[in-house]
């Protein structure tokens, strides 16, 4: 939980500090405000990454340097300094301590909900497994690690198989037996966090969709999960000239999807709008509460990117209700629409057009 926030050459911000409350902080103004750049600071701050930016864009026009420091409850200090001066290179210092990158176990819990997530349903399946990686990192902490080491084994393969004359089968051995041996252990911990979404999402959607209506998630694997290394293994290398023709790996982890059935059928097929909406507040909820369940009780930031308005009263009541817990921020270029539901229990960070 951050009490306080200061950005230097950080996205459109010179130099700007803001005190913060333990509960609801609604940033709001009008477009090109610098908004979403609040919100992207505290992202980077807690996870080290951006969602939409590589890091040489975080930095101000014509400048060679950034920094974000912020204060946090438990008394530390946290920063993050960018540096364009000799060659990219970020680093972080928390309670005077220099580090390179943000472990698994010095990253503070944060869930972002942003309005691509509002079409994290009729999407492409690419948007399922990212959100399904996403959140597996927060709750594992060797997955990004595996899902790194996966990617470029499936570089590798995938080049080998550019080129114009058809690999042989030994030159292909070893990519795809890491290959397989990785897919293995990522198909496994998407259908597991799949199951565990499933267990909380289901009473939650009833909640607050106030219906009967069976809300179910399925991670689509491509085989059975306790075989699925063996059988991926003997498919890439049976299917070697499609995957030569093509130019790229055809079976795998890359290439599933989670499904979602509302009584029975997928919600492509049948769910509204609204129905819809709540399918993905749901999922959002319930990453709060497993990455708060992993993380032993303490509360994740919760980051709301000018996503409030985009929901109608009766889902903006319901996420409300779960916003007590959390610090939460919220960004909008309506502030009435979010204050009435939080009355005086709110901090507002009211900015100006750049």
């Amino acid at each position: 939980m951050l009490t306080d926030l200061r950005l230097q050459n950080f996205r459109s911000y010179l130099d700007g500090s803001f005190e913060l409350d333990s509960g609801v902080n609604i940033i709001v103004g009008p477009n090109a405000s610098g908004k979403t750049n609040l919100l992207e600071a505290v992202l980077v701050l807690s996870r080290g990454t951006s969602y939409r930016a590589k890091d040489s864009d975080l930095i101000y026009f014509n400048k060679n340097w950034s920094r974000i420091d912020c204060d946090l409850v438990s008394g530390g200090h946290r920063t993050v300094k960018l540096n364009l001066e000799t060659r990219p290179e970020k680093t972080y210092e928390i309670n005077d301590k220099v580090f390179k990158r943000l472990t698994h176990s010095n990253r503070v819990p944060v869930v972002l909900f942003e309005p691509n997530h509002l079409q994290l349903l009729s999407g492409s399946p690419e948007r399922r497994r990212d959100y399904l990686d996403e959140l597996l990192e927060q709750l594992t902490p060797d997955y990004s690690g595996v899902s790194r080491r996966y990617r470029r084994t499936l570089a590798q393969r995938n080049a080998l198989l550019k080129q114009n004359k058809t690999p042989s089968q030994n030159q292909l051995f070893p990519w795809n037996i890491r290959l397989s041996e990785l897919a293995g252990q990522i198909v496994r911990a998407r259908s597991d966090v799949v199951s565990r979404i499933n267990t909380e999402s289901a009473p939650l959607y009833k909640s607050i969709s106030n219906s009967k209506s069976e809300l179910r998630f399925t991670y689509n694997a491509m085989w059975p999960i306790e075989s699925y290394q063996s059988h991926l293994l003997k498919k890439l290398e049976s299917n070697l000239e499609n995957d030569h023709m093509r130019g790229f790996t055809l079976f795998g982890p890359h290439r599933e999807d989670m499904l979602t059935e509302l009584n029975g059928h997928t919600s492509q097929e049948v769910a509204s709008r609204g129905e819809s909406r709540s399918i993905v507040l749901v999922l959002k909820l319930t990453e709060l509460k497993l990455v708060q369940d992993f993380r032993q009780g303490e509360s994740p930031i919760l980051l709301l990117d000018d996503v409030f308005s985009e929901l109608d009263g009766k889902r903006r009541h319901a996420l409300t209700d779960y916003l007590s817990n959390y610090q939460t921020f919220i960004t909008t270029t309506d502030a009435d629409i979010v204050l009435k539901h939080f009355a005086n229990k709110c901090n507002l960070i009211a900015l100006g057009k750049d």
